[in-house]
């Protein structure tokens, strides 16, 4: 099956902006005035949270061994380093697009897709490929430090975590391929291996821009 996003991909061609997960880093662009959404297909309301006196969104359209997460957890704790900034007042956004978006799948999905063996990342001891995805949990014997340093963590301590749609269905697609299912059936399954609190956007792109526009400044971060 070819899905929109890879059928549009493969018009773009590889040198295309999207291709290549590319983005301008506009700046932030002030207070957020958009009006109210015209339909509820899509959760926005990750939007009204932004009201912290620092805002940043963190572009990952690569894996990048989850380096995004990484450097959104530094920018907050350096800020209440720095600053004293308290991490409620440090709107951090992460956006999972592109090749990035395996990133949002649960362990058994990495598992059952070999998606360490697929992405040549090894696990903690660095001699097998990973059967899990390195940023949903941490590692027994982690420092303290770093402890914290996971997507369900990131998320409880107010941390918005967005996905893109279009990438996404490429996860839904592998599903279909492997049981035989249904569009809607491969969605359905696909919703089940999504890690909890990570919120679907119709684009990474949209959800990039929207992030700027509620006054996130931008940072390419895989």
């Amino acid at each position: 099956m070819i899905t929109p996003r890879r059928d549009f991909l493969s018009w773009l061609g590889a040198g295309g902006l999207l291709a290549t997960g590319g983005m301008p880093a506009f700046a932030a662009t002030g207070p957020d005035h958009h009006p109210a959404p015209v339909s509820d297909k899509w959760d926005l309301s990750w939007c009204d949270r932004i009201t912290g006196k620092v805002r940043a969104v963190f572009d990952s359209p690569g894996v990048g061994e989850g380096a995004a997460l990484f450097r959104a957890q530094v920018w907050r704790d350096e800020y209440q380093e720095v600053y004293g900034t308290p991490i409620s007042d440090a709107n951090a956004v992460i956006v999972f697009r592109h090749e990035g978006i395996p990133l949002v799948m649960n362990d058994a999905f990495w598992s059952r897709f070999d998606v360490g063996k697929e992405l040549k990342l090894k696990d903690a001891k660095g001699k097998k490929w990973t059967t899990i995805n390195p940023i949903a949990s941490t590692p027994p014997g982690t420092p303290k430090r770093w402890a914290n340093y996971n997507l369900p963590a990131f998320i409880a301590s107010g941390g918005i975590v967005l996905a893109c749609n279009f990438a996404f269905g490429d996860m839904v697609d592998r599903f279909k391929q492997a049981d035989k299912l249904s569009a809607d059936d491969a969605k359905k399954r696909a919703l089940e291996h999504l890690l909890p609190g990570v919120i679907l956007q119709p684009s990474g792109v949209f959800a990039a821009l929207r992030a700027q526009q509620a006054g996130c400044s931008y940072l390419l971060a895989s």
